[in-house]
């Protein structure tokens, strides 16, 4: 879902530059105050994961890729403006130093990825799992569900931005300045790779991952189910 320089003009790039500066300004004061010292290589871990499964991209036709994020699971375990900030750093580090998304599309490819999909995943996860114990199936249905539906969010998003530039950006001639592909294109192309492949390879990503989190530190997903889940582990019960 990188999208790269020259798809996106400056009059898109730069407002979501300026959309994310307030958003990167609440995050770190939310993680200042809300996020224990502990957690804090538990943020550095989740960025890097992050960051590495990022690498592994395919290239889609209308100018972005195709791969897994983890901004989800990291929302899940730290909380989605952790996981915005942590997601941000892999984004910024990837544009910057190996050419994976534009440098003036940071603030596009942060708001699609580390901020809109986090956040969406985050409360998907939330309404499905309900009270439900963090090992049980529902929780894990949760999980899966809420990786799938948050990158197709992020991937509809980024398929939005770079499909309206022939709309609204051409040369005298009518040629398109940035992106040549319209909505027409953009969107269907984005949305059948991310619905059929990515969002599944994401949903069971974050499964495995929130799975072997919550066996081996359930205090990272929530503090009211760790006696719980410590007791049935203890039992050698099997998780529902």
């Amino acid at each position: 879902m990188h999208i790269p320089d020259g798809y996106i003009g400056l009059e898109t790039a730069i407002p979501f530059i300026g959309v994310m500066i307030p958003i990167w300004r609440k995050a770190l004061q939310k993680i200042k105050t809300t996020l224990k010292r502990k957690h804090i290589p538990v943020l550095s871990i989740g960025a890097a994961f992050s960051f590495t499964i990022m690498m592994f991209n395919v290239p889609l036709p209308g100018g972005s890729s195709g791969h897994a994020v983890g901004a989800v699971l990291l929302a899940i375990l730290l909380g989605p403006w952790a996981a915005c900030i942590g997601v941000s750093l892999a984004l910024i580090i990837q544009a910057l130093i190996f050419g994976d998304g534009g440098v003036w599309a940071i603030g596009a490819n942060c708001f699609n990825m580390a901020f809109a999909m986090p956040f969406v995943g985050y409360y998907t996860y939330k309404l499905i799992r309900g009270n439900a114990e963090v090992l049980s199936k529902r929780a894990v249905i949760a999980a899966i569900a809420a990786g799938y539906i948050g990158l197709n969010v992020a991937a509809l998003l980024t398929a939005i931005e770079f499909g309206i530039q022939p709309m609204f950006f051409k040369a005298a001639d009518g040629t398109p300045l940035y992106s040549p592909h319209p909505l027409w294109i953009s969107v269907p192309v984005m949305m059948f790779e991310h619905l059929l492949i990515a969002g599944p390879i994401e949903g069971a990503v974050t499964a495995l991952a929130y799975v072997y989190v919550g066996k081996t530190h359930p205090e990272l997903l929530g503090e009211q189910n760790r006696k719980g889940i410590s007791t049935r582990i203890a039992e050698g019960e099997a998780i529902s």
